[in-house]
C-alpha cells in the first residue's frame, strides 16, 4: 500500500464527514477521490453503498486506473469511479468530489433542456480557481445521467473539453461534480459552487413566491 494512502484516506473521511454534515451527502449518496500515484495511475476511492457520514479511513479503498480495486477496504468502489478517473485524466486534478444536494438536484433539472447553468455577478465566484472578479461567467454543464458508467464517462470527457474553464459539472436530477488540483481545492470549489447553486434556487423561490420558477 502506497505511504500517502491512509493519509489521503483520512483527509477524505473528514471531508465526506463534513459534506454530510451540510446535507450534501445524506444516506449512501456521492463519492469522492483523491489521487495516490500518477504513473502508473491509482486513486483513494469512497466504497461502494455507506453512509458517507459515517465512513472510516480503513473503509477507503485503492483503485487502479481501470476502476479496478487493488488494495484498501474490502468493499466495492463506487460505480461511479470511472467518471472520476476521466476527470483525473482530462483536467489533470488530483481530488474528485460529488455532491448530492437538494439545490444541484434541483437547477439540474431546471435547467437540463440548455443543458447548462450561467451563474454570474456573485462574489463567491472569486473563490474559484483563476477567477478574479465578481462579472466572472460561470458556466455549468448538464449531462443526462446514465447506469452505463463507460459512455457516461465518454460524455463527461466530450463535456470537459468542449467547456475546458469550467470547474465542474451536474448530472441531471443527480448531483454535482466538481475537482482541484488537491483535496483544498477540490473541496473549496464544492463549497463555492454549493453556496452559487443554493443562492441561484432561493432567488427563483423568491420570485416566483415560493414556487418553482419557469425558466
Amino acid at each position: 500500500m502506497p505511504e500517502n494512502f491512509s493519509q489521503i484516506a483520512s483527509s477524505l473521511t473528514s471531508i465526506a464527514s463534513g459534506f454530510y454534515s451540510r446535507g450534501w451527502l445524506l444516506g449512501t449518496s456521492g463519492n469522492l477521490s483523491a489521487v495516490v500515484n500518477r504513473e502508473p495511475l491509482s486513486l483513494a476511492m469512497s466504497p461502494s453503498g455507506l453512509d458517507k457520514g459515517a465512513l472510516l479511513p480503513e473503509q477507503f479503498m485503492l483503485i487502479d486506473e481501470h476502476a479496478l480495486p487493488v488494495g484498501g477496504g474490502d468493499g466495492r468502489p463506487s460505480a461511479e469511479s470511472l467518471l472520476h478517473i476521466r476527470i483525473v485524466r482530462e483536467r489533470g486534478a488530483g481530488a474528485v468530489l460529488h455532491t448530492h444536494s437538494i439545490w444541484s438536484t434541483m437547477l439540474s433539472d431546471l435547467h437540463a433542456e440548455a443543458e447548462g447553468l450561467a451563474i454570474e455577478g456573485y462574489e463567491m465566484l472569486k473563490g474559484l480557481e483563476d477567477v478574479a472578479t465578481h462579472e466572472h461567467s460561470e458556466w455549468l454543464p448538464i449531462l443526462e445521467n446514465s447506469q452505463d458508467m463507460p459512455a457516461l464517462a465518454d460524455k463527461v470527457g466530450e463535456a470537459l473539453r468542449q467547456h475546458p474553464k469550467a470547474h465542474g459539472f451536474l448530472l441531471r436530477r443527480h448531483g454535482l461534480y466538481s475537482w482541484g488540483n488537491d483535496l483544498a481545492q477540490a473541496k473549496r470549489h464544492v463549497e463555492i459552487l454549493e453556496f452559487l447553486l443554493e443562492a441561484v434556487g432561493r432567488t427563483l423561490l423568491a420570485k416566483s413566491g415560493g414556487e418553482p420558477a419557469e425558466v
